[in-house]
């Protein structure tokens, strides 16, 4: 099947800004040759709305629950991105072409000992840092990162 017939996977993703104005980014485990860092997202599932998704995934990749954190902001439209063509068919069951995503910002009212990146088995992640919004794009796969630059750019002055 050629990607273009295929629809777009539904997904959130939360943008966790620090009090000092930090976002956390964490490193893939599946990716770690690659260097491949992002920022706590996953598929919504059937029945839940785009902000459940977003903390669930937050609290699944993370450990850090609704209680600690305040949403501020969400885009107000999705951003897509296409799979490269060398992952056309490995991913997702070969069912999409690339993902649909809705962003939050978040701000974290924890402390750092609050966040597990082994709270889910498996977890997602074996590093995890706060970086400068700015730096994001450069951190993640280069296939997303005009999904990165659309976020940052929208967030930036509120984190």
């Amino acid at each position: 099947m050629m990607a273009e017939t295929l629809a777009y996977r539904r997904c959130a993703g939360v943008m966790l800004a620090n009090r000092e104005g930090r976002v956390f980014a964490a490193q893939r485990i599946d990716s770690k040759n690659l260097g491949a860092w992002q920022m706590p997202q996953g598929g919504i599932d059937p029945g839940e709305t785009e902000e459940e998704a977003a903390l669930r995934e937050l609290e699944e990749e993370t450990g850090v629950s609704r209680d600690l954190v305040d949403i501020i902001a969400r885009m107000p439209y999705p951003v897509r991105y296409d799979l490269p063509p060398e992952l056309h068919g490995k991913l997702w069951g070969g069912k999409y072409r690339g993902q649909e995503q809705h962003w939050f910002l978040a701000r974290f009212k924890g402390k750092d000992s609050d966040i597990n990146i082994e709270a889910h088995d498996p977890p997602e992640f074996c590093e995890w840092e706060w970086v400068e919004p700015e730096a994001l794009p450069d951190l993640i796969v280069p296939f997303k990162r005009d999904v990165y630059r659309a976020v940052v750019k929208e967030f930036a002055a509120l984190v």
